[in-house]
């Protein structure tokens, strides 16, 4: 299968959408350009995943923007999601491989070298890294990597990547510069006054970005 845009990736807070809620703010973004969405609520348990989740994917329908369901592979087989994002400490890459089937997506978080070089590409089809910065959404993420470290893994990576951490509108040049493929936000969106004006604005400077061309010469 074609492998998914990653060029902006949406991760859903359930605290920091309370304003629009996760449904109207994927609705809203996906109109503004979001060409990605994933469902992550740690404390939602299965059982409020699916919930949610089936909520999501009727939003979502008709519009060709997948369904990403963060850790639980349960809850995305129950909602029909188009894929699984998993952690270095969720369940191996290569099981849930098998569960989900070759016909949806498989994202991993990737947080060092060892990890990037790890990755199988027969198994995963995109790598998220980061934090690029320190984020309060994700108290216990590790170390931030910084463009530097968001470049060097995306060179070793042999599946695209998506950069994540701390991104606001501002960083879009830095991070496609660094040769990701685009970039997953979460407050830049979520609880935004306006999530599709939000979108909306990230979505142009990505174009602007693949107008003008990477500044420094390196290939996507």
């Amino acid at each position: 299968m074609r492998g998914p845009d990653l060029s902006l990736y949406l991760v859903l807070d359930p605290d920091l959408c309370r304003l629009h809620s996760m449904v109207e703010t994927a609705r809203a973004a996906v109109a503004g350009g979001a060409t990605i969405v994933q469902l992550r609520d740690k404390a939602a348990g299965t059982e409020g995943l699916v919930e949610v989740g089936r909520a999501l994917k009727a939003a979502l329908a008709g519009t060709g923007v997948p369904l990403i369901v963060n850790d639980d592979l349960e809850a995305a087989l129950a909602v029909g999601a188009e894929g699984l994002h998993l952690g270095q400490d969720d369940m191996p890459a290569g099981a849930a491989r098998q569960r989900i089937g070759r016909g949806r997506i498989l994202g991993l978080s990737v947080e060092s070298e060892a990890a990037a070089r790890a990755v199988d590409p027969a198994v995963v089809d995109y790598v998220g890294i980061g934090p690029v910065f320190a984020t309060p959404t994700k108290p216990d993420h590790k170390p931030p990597i910084g463009f530097d470290g968001l470049a060097r893994l995306a060179a070793i990576s042999t599946v695209p990547s998506v950069a994540i951490g701390g991104l606001k509108a501002a960083h879009v040049s830095p991070v496609l510069d660094a040769g990701a493929a685009g970039m997953a936000v979460v407050s830049a969106i979520c609880g935004q006054p306006d999530p599709e004006a939000a979108a909306r604005g990230l979505s142009a400077a990505i174009l602007n970005w693949r107008r003008r061309g990477p500044v420094s010469g390196r290939a996507r």
